[in-house]
Formats: C-alpha cells, sequence, structure tokens
C-alpha cells in the first residue's frame, strides 16, 4: 500500500530524514545504505509504524500506557498478571518450533480474546518476507565472511605456533579438543545468532522488555550448556586417546577436563556478549541479521577459543608437577556455576524449554567434532603432514559459516511461511541436490551466492596465510588445486545436508535455530577436516612434498 503524506512525515522522522528526503552525509552512510534491502528497510518502517499507531507512546520503562477502555477491563485481573514472573511461562505454551513469544505477548502474559481481537485489529496486517536480490545478499555477507575468514586464518597461524609447545606436545589429546571447542561457536554461538535473527525478523524483540527477557535467558542457557559439553569434551578427548594407545594418566585427564571446562565457559561468555551487540545493532541499523549474524557469531570465535585453550592448558601444564591440585580447582570452580545459570536461564519459558529439550543436538555434534579432532590428532602425529594444522581451522570454519547462513536463512522463511510440521511444496517429496541451486524455493539464490563465495574467499585466505609466512607447505599450484576442490566439495555437500536436513526438522516438529546448525557445522569440521587429511596424503603420494614439512 503506497504511503500518504502522514506516514511519510513520519517515516522522515523516524529515519531523520527532513521533509523525507535523504540528506547524503558522506560515502559511508551511501555504501550502507546500498547494503540494506529495500524490502527489509520497508518491512522495519512498517513495524515502527504499527508500534506508533497502537497508542500513546511508552513511558521510560517501556510499558504503554492502556486506551481508557481496556483499563478498566484489565484492572480486575491485574493481580493476577503481576504474578507474571519470568518463571511463570505457562510451558504449555511453547514447544521446539515455538522458541520465540506469540506475537503481541510478554512473558506468561495471557490476553483475554475480546482485548486481543481489539488489539490485533490495530495492527499492521500480515508480515511479509523482505524480499533481496543477489547483489545486496552478496554485500552484506562478503564484509562479515571475510571477518569470520580472518579469524579462522589467525586462529590456524594460533595453533601452528602452540603445536610446539609443551602441553601440546606431552598431552596430544588437546588436539582432539580442538575442533570440539571450536565447534561450540556452531553449537552455542551460531545458535543462539539465528535463533535471535528469527525474533527480529518476526517481531518477537520489538518489546524491549521481552528483547532482554530473550537475551538474558539465551545468554544463561549457552553458559550452562558451554559447561557441560566442555566437560564432555574432555571425557571423548579421554576416551578417543586412551583406546588407540591404552594408556590413562589421571592427571593429564584433569588437566584436559578443566582446560576444557574453563575454555568453554570463557570463550562462550566473550562471544555471547559479541553476539548480543551484533544483532541488536543489526536491528537497529536495518540491516538482515541473517546474514550478518552468524559469520560474525565465528569472525573471531576460533582465535579467542584457541588463544584461551592454548593459554589455560599451558598453565595448568606448568602446574601439573607443582601444584597438582590447581586443575581440579579450575574444573570444580566452574562447574559449581552450573546451577546459578540454570535457574537463571529457566526464568524465561522459551529458554527452560530448550534447558530440558536442547541437547541432543549439541551433545552429539560434539561427538562428531571429537571424531574430526581424533583425525588430526592423528595426522599432525605424522611429521609428514603437519603442515595440515595451520588449514584445519580455515577450511572447518568457512565451511560451517556459510552453511549457517544458509540454514538460518531456511528457518526464517519457514517460520514466516509456513505452520510447524508443514513444509512448502517445492521441499515435499524426495529431496535432489539439483533442489538446493536451481529449485523454485525462496532460498536457491543464497545458496548459489555462498557457493560463489568458496574460491575466491579461500584464495585470498590462502595468500594471506602465505603472506604471513605461517605454515610449511608451498602454495604450488597442484596444492592450491586438491585444496579448492577439497573446500569446494565440502561446502557443496553441507549446503545440500542443510537444505535437506532444516526441511525434515521443521516437518518433524523441531526449531531448525535450535537442532540444524550444531549438527550442520560438526559435520562441517568431520569433512573439512577428512577431506583435508585425504588432500595431504594425496599430495603426498604424488609426490608434491616440501622439505620443511613439520619442521
Amino acid at each position: 500500500m503506497p504511503y500518504g503524506p502522514s506516514q511519510c512525515k513520519n517515516n522522515a522522522k523516524l529515519w531523520n530524514y527532513p521533509n523525507g528526503i535523504p540528506v547524503p552525509t558522506g560515502w559511508i552512510p551511501s555504501l550502507f545504505q546500498t547494503m540494506v534491502p529495500t524490502g527489509y528497510t520497508k518491512l522495519q518502517e512498517e513495524r515502527g509504524l504499527a508500534m506508533a499507531d497502537l497508542g500513546p507512546k511508552p513511558d521510560g520503562n517501556g510499558y504503554r500506557p492502556d486506551p481508557p477502555h481496556l483499563e478498566v477491563r484489565r484492572h480486575s485481573d491485574r493481580v493476577a498478571r503481576t504474578s507474571v514472573s519470568l518463571s511463570d511461562g505457562g510451558d504449555v505454551r511453547y514447544s521446539e518450533t515455538e522458541p520465540m513469544l506469540p506475537e503481541g505477548t510478554l512473558s506468561g502474559e495471557e490476553g483475554d480474546a475480546e482485548e486481543k481481537e481489539e488489539e490485533e485489529s490495530q495492527r499492521t496486517p500480515t508480515r511479509n518476507m523482505p524480499k533481496e536480490s543477489p547483489l545486496a545478499m552478496a554485500l552484506q555477507i562478503v564484509v562479515p565472511f571475510l571477518l569470520a575468514g580472518f579469524g579462522t586464518v589467525s586462529a590456524g597461524m594460533v595453533l601452528d605456533i602452540v603445536q610446539h609447545w609443551d602441553a601440546f606436545k606431552y598431552i596430544t589429546e588437546i588436539f582432539i579438543l580442538v575442533p570440539a571447542l571450536l565447534g561450540l561457536k556452531g553449537n552455542l554461538e551460531m545458535t543462539l545468532a539465528s535463533r535471535l535473527s528469527t525474533a527480529v525478523n518476526v517481531g518477537k524483540m520489538d518489546s524491549p522488555i521481552e528483547k532482554w527477557n530473550l537475551i538474558i535467558g539465551n545468554l544463561a542457557l549457552k553458559q550452562v550448556q558451554a559447561t557441560v559439553v566442555g566437560f564432555l569434551a574432555a571425557v571423548a578427548a579421554v576416551v578417543l586417546g586412551w583406546i588407540p594407545e591404552g594408556k590413562f594418566q589421571m592427571s593429564h585427564a584433569v588437566l584436559l577436563c578443566s582446560a576444557s571446562v574453563a575454555t568453554a565457559f570463557i570463550a562462550s561468555m566473550l562471544q555471547g556478549f559479541i553476539m548480543v551487540g551484533v544483532i541488536v545493532g543489526s536491528k537497529k541499523t536495518g540491516i538482515n541479521p541473517d546474514n550478518v549474524a552468524t559469520p560474525i557469531a565465528a569472525s573471531f570465535g576460533d582465535l579467542i577459543t584457541l588463544a584461551i585453550l592454548a593459554w589455560i592448558s599451558q598453565g595448568l601444564y606448568n602446574c601439573l608437577d607443582s601444584h597438582p591440585y590447581v586443575s581440579s580447582l579450575v574444573c570444580a570452580f566452574f562447574l559449581s556455576l552450573t546451577p546459578v545459570w540454570m535457574v537463571i536461564s529457566s526464568k524465561h519459558p522459551a529458554s527452560r524449554t530448550l534447558l530440558y529439550s536442547g541437547w541432543e543436538p549439541v551433545i552429539t555434534a560434539m561427538v562428531i567434532s571429537s571424531i574430526g579432532g581424533l583425525i588430526l590428532d592423528k595426522t599432525v602425529s605424522d611429521p609428514n603432514l603437519a603442515g595440515i594444522v595451520v588449514y584445519t581451522p580455515v577450511i572447518n570454519g568457512i565451511g560451517g559459516n556459510l552453511v549457517a547462513i544458509q540454514s538460518s536463512r531456511i528457518s526464517t522463511h519457514l517460520h514466516f511461511h509456513s505452520a510447524p510440521g508443514e513444509v512448502p511444496e517445492e521441499a515435499k517429496g524426495c529431496y535432489y541436490p539439483c533442489r538446493t541451486f536451481y529449485g523454485t524455493g525462496a532460498n536457491h539464490r543464497s545458496a548459489q551466492v555462498l557457493l560463489l563465495l568458496v574460491l575466491p574467499g579461500h584464495l585470498i585466505f590462502l595468500y594471506t596465510i602465505h603472506l604471513m609466512k605461517s605454515g610449511h607447505t608451498t602454495l604450488t599450484p597442484i596444492f592450491m588445486t586438491v585444496y579448492l576442490a577439497a573446500a569446494l566439495l565440502q561446502v557443496f555437500l553441507l549446503l545440500c545436508i542443510a537444505d535437506w536436513m532444516v526441511y525434515s526438522m521443521w516437518r518433524s516438529g523441531k526449531d531448525p535455530d535450535s537442532f540444524s546448525i550444531p549438527y550442520l557445522t560438526a559435520l562441517g569440521d568431520l569433512l573439512g577436516t577428512a577431506l583435508l587429511a585425504l588432500s595431504f596424503q594425496f599430495l603426498w603420494y604424488i609426490g608434491d612434498q616440501d622439505s620443511d614439512v613439520g619442521d
């Protein structure tokens, strides 16, 4: 519907444009304005107008005064509603496909039918999914994609250095921890980003009160999951390291548990704060958070996690002989905080639901990533293949970032257009790979864009590693051909799996925002590590060897 004069005036006021005409303030605002698709900007404007039309302006606490004809009716049940604590949420209203609040309600608020009809009549009709051109989509994706890529390059360079530290040389099971802990960004950070991005796009974070309730509940839930998954990853590393070697040292096992739990806890908290800032900032600037949140979640996640793991592991290893009890105290301290985070996360119904039902994907993903870590551990132990270390975080991180974007976009589309358990017509029937890239659905163009980013992205990151003189492998034409083929095959497989998995989970009643990304990023770690190991083995067999490999 075209805007009238009063609405244009409101839009001008909303975007600080005098008389509705944009005032150019430089090339940077113009660039950002180009990156934001018209449909998405219009959607944000309509939300602002809809909120403005609901009644008087809210006060400083975010509450909106009630219209006179509703005040009397609401007064009779206000006593019941004032007991709406965050823990009073009515679990019956929440399911795995409804992690966000129903439209127009706060946590646990039960409005009567007549009141809801009156308020719904004043709302905008149906909110449609904003359309994006491939160019706008690529512009939004490319910057966070490059940031995430440089983050993984930095993580690879750090891993290439710390592999020679005493803790990594004498407790090689730490290498099994690396993919599992780096995979936490896919299990937790990217899942958080996908959930909050969906909440922003479907309008569940327009209320300041509910916005912070969702954020605090999800952050607390993430700390619980990080602590538990960190501990289980250490147990898996101990078991996977013990089975082939037949040796077990209790002091090394305790050190692994302490380093893993502490790293997961600290890194998850730091990245959670960054993620919330990105989501809130994207909402305010009108950028679709589905395109930027998940890559930025991973931009420095690998580097932060790996640096914390190396520092804590080496510090605990130095105390192993003189103060052997330090490792036990560190592990006990972080584990003792788990009940506190559980209480906080249970205060919000959405996070409370995931507190009970959200363990399957993160634990399964941790096991899958640990298998990739076992492959890395055995590969690094071979002096002829030690050059793989610097490239492992890069190929794993890039694949996980790209498939997380696609998963988040498909999930948002389903939340907009489909009821839980129902899928669009194009997703029915048997799956075939061409449907992902050339189908009639709404996300085949994004799959094409993401696949096209693989080759130029990896070329930039390979050249960056070469310029920094990191790694031990010369960038010969045959090495680059084999490496790029492995990276392209990894992303192609992940995008096909994502297309099948997200629709299957939605059909079975599970929320893809919480379930699909952990599986996909873990599969990215496993596929990336396995394909990279096969590539290095192939290069060694055909004679493309470096005399300094493993130095």
